[in-house]
C-alpha cells in the first residue's frame, strides 16, 4: 500500500491565547517523561453513517474543530521550549497532514502483515518535540472511501489520559458543535508541582540502544473477555491468599500472562531462568490525596516494578506473575496514597524510574516495559461519521519486550501490542498458545 502525503500545514487555535497563560512550566512529573511522542491511529470504515458528505467537506468539519479545540487545549499548540522547562503557548498551531492510501481499509484490516506494515505510515513523523508542533495530526483517506486517523502528541506535556481526552474532546466537537462540549481542561501540574531541572533517567533511544537487536517485529494479540474470565480463575485456583481476596484486573492478568511468557521464551533461548522486571505505568489520577482538578492534562503516571528473581525452586507459573503484578501495583499506589506533598510523591516515583533504568542497562536482567492504555475513550471517538473499529498506539513496536496494552472494541477485552526480536516470534507464539490452554 502507498501513502501519499497530498499537503501539510499548521492548524492554530481559533482564539488566541490571553496573554497571562502565555507561558507555562511543565511539572516536576512531565519531567520523567521520555521526549517522544505519543502516537495513536484510529480506523473508520466507510459506511452509511457518514454524516461529513465528501472529503472536502469532511476535511473543513476535522480543520475548524481541531482549531476549536486547541483553543481550550491551549498549551498543545504552543512549543517546548527545553532550556526553561516551558511550554511557549505562542499558538503556532498543531501540524496537519492530509495523504492518499492506495488500497481499502479492509483490505489493510484483514490481513496481518498489511496491519503491522502500515502502523508508522499514518502517523506523521516526529522524532523531538523541542521547537516542533506538539500536536501533528495526518488524515489518512483510502479509496474506499474509509480513514484512518493518525495523531502524534508529545509525551513531555501529555500521558494517554491527556492524549484521550484531546482527541475524544476534538471529536465530541467536530461531531456535535464545540458549544456541546462539556471537558474544560485545565493545566495545572506545572504551577502545582514544579520542575526540579532533574538530569534525564533514561531517554527510548538509550533503551533501544541497550537492548539492540537485528530487527523487531511487530506484532498484535487480542485476549477476548471471557478468555481473560479463564484466565483470572486459573490464577485464582492456586493457594495464594492475596489473589482471592483481591481478585485480579484485567490489566494484571494481562501482564502477568505476557511477562510469563517472555520469560519463558528467555529461558528458551538462554536454557535456564534469569531474573526479570516487568515495569508498568498506572494512571495515578484518584489515586493520591494531592489537589487535582477534573480533567486535569499533563503527565501524571507512576512506574510500578515487579520483580522475579529465580532460585532451584523457581517455576514460572501464570498465578505467580499476576500475584507479583498485583502486588507491585498495589504496594505503589498505597505508597503514592500516603504521600502529603507533590514532593514527597515525586521522590517515590523517580526512585521508580531510577529502578527501572537501572534493570534495562544489566544485560543479565530481561526487562519488559508495559504501557496500559486501558480504561480509556478511545472507542468512543466519533468524528461524525461513527466509531473506530479499531484503534492501537504505534510506539508498543520501538524495542522487544515493550507492549502496549489497549481495550478491545467491545470494552470487554484487552489487545496487546508488542515489539519482538525477530528470533523470538515463534517461540513467543508456541508458548503463548500453551499458556492459553492452562498449562
Amino acid at each position: 500500500m502507498k501513502v501519499e502525503i497530498l499537503s501539510r500545514k499548521l492548524i492554530a487555535p481559533l482564539s488566541p491565547t490571553p496573554p497571562n497563560l502565555k507561558n507555562l512550566n511543565i511539572s516536576c512529573f512531565d519531567e520523567l517523561a521520555p521526549p517522544t511522542y505519543v502516537p495513536c491511529v484510529f480506523y473508520y470504515p466507510a459506511n452509511g453513517e457518514d454524516h461529513g458528505g465528501n472529503n472536502v467537506e469532511r476535511s473543513k468539519k476535522i480543520e475548524k474543530s481541531l482549531a476549536e479545540t486547541l483553543a481550550l487545549f491551549y498549551p498543545l499548540g504552543g512549543r517546548y521550549i527545553e532550556g526553561n522547562l516551558s511550554i511557549e503557548c505562542s499558538d503556532e498551531g498543531a501540524e496537519y497532514l492530509e495523504a492518499r492510501v492506495s488500497g481499502s481499509l479492509s483490505q489493510l484490516l484483514e490481513r496481518e502483515e498489511f496491519k503491522t506494515e502500515m502502523w508508522s505510515r499514518l502517523v506523521p513523523r516526529v522524532l523531538q518535540p523541542e521547537n516542533s508542533p506538539l500536536v501533528t495530526i495526518q488524515i489518512n483517506m483510502f479509496e474506499c472511501g474509509g480513514v484512518a486517523i493518525g495523531t502524534c502528541v508529545a509525551h513531555r506535556i501529555a500521558d494517554a489520559y491527556t492524549v484521550g481526552t484531546f482527541i475524544n474532546t476534538w471529536a465530541i466537537a467536530c461531531r456535535i458543535g464545540i458549544e456541546k462540549v462539556h471537558c474544560r481542561p485545565s493545566f495545572p501540574f506545572g504551577s502545582l508541582y514544579p520542575p526540579k531541572n532533574i538530569p534525564a533517567i533514561t531517554s527510548v533511544d538509550d533503551l533501544i540502544s541497550v537492548r539492540a537487536v537485528k530487527k523487531v517485529v511487530r506484532k498484535s494479540f487480542v485476549f477476548k473477555g471471557e478468555t481473560i474470565s479463564r484466565l483470572k480463575e486459573i490464577a485464582t485456583a492456586f493457594d495464594s491468599n492475596q489473589l482471592l481476596k483481591y481478585q485480579p484486573t484485567r490489566v494484571e492478568v494481562v501482564t502477568g500472562l505476557i511477562w510469563m511468557v517472555l520469560m519463558r521464551v528467555a529461558r528458551a533461548i538462554h536454557g535456564h531462568l534469569r531474573p526479570s522486571v516487568s515495569g508498568l505505568t498506572v494512571n495515578m489520577r484518584g489515586k493520591t490525596t494531592l489537589t487535582m482538578p477534573e480533567y486535569a492534562c499533563g503527565n501524571f503516571i507512576n512506574l510500578v516494578i515487579a520483580q522475579f528473581v529465580p532460585n532451584d525452586e523457581s517455576k514460572i507459573e501464570l498465578h505467580d506473575c499476576v500475584n507479583r503484578v498485583h502486588d507491585a501495583i498495589r504496594s505503589a499506589v498505597e505508597d503514592c496514597a500516603k504521600a502529603s506533598s507533590g514532593d514527597e510523591l515525586f521522590s517515590l516515583m523517580i526512585k521508580k524510574m531510577r529502578e527501572g533504568d537501572e534493570a534495562w542497562r544489566k544485560s543479565e536482567i530481561d526487562a519488559y516495559m508495559v504501557n496500559s492504555w486501558c480504561r480509556l475513550p478511545w472507542y468512543e471517538t466519533d468524528f461524525g461519521w461513527g466509531k473506530p473499529s479499531w484503534v492501537h498506539g504505534v510506539d508498543a513496536a520501538t524495542s522487544p519486550g515493550t507492549v502496549t496494552l489497549m481495550d478491545t472494541e467491545d470494552g470487554g477485552g484487552i489487545e496487546a501490542f508488542l515489539g519482538l526480536d525477530e528470533s523470538s516470534v515463534l517461540l513467543f507464539q508456541q508458548n503463548l498458545d500453551v499458556a492459553l490452554t492452562g498449562n
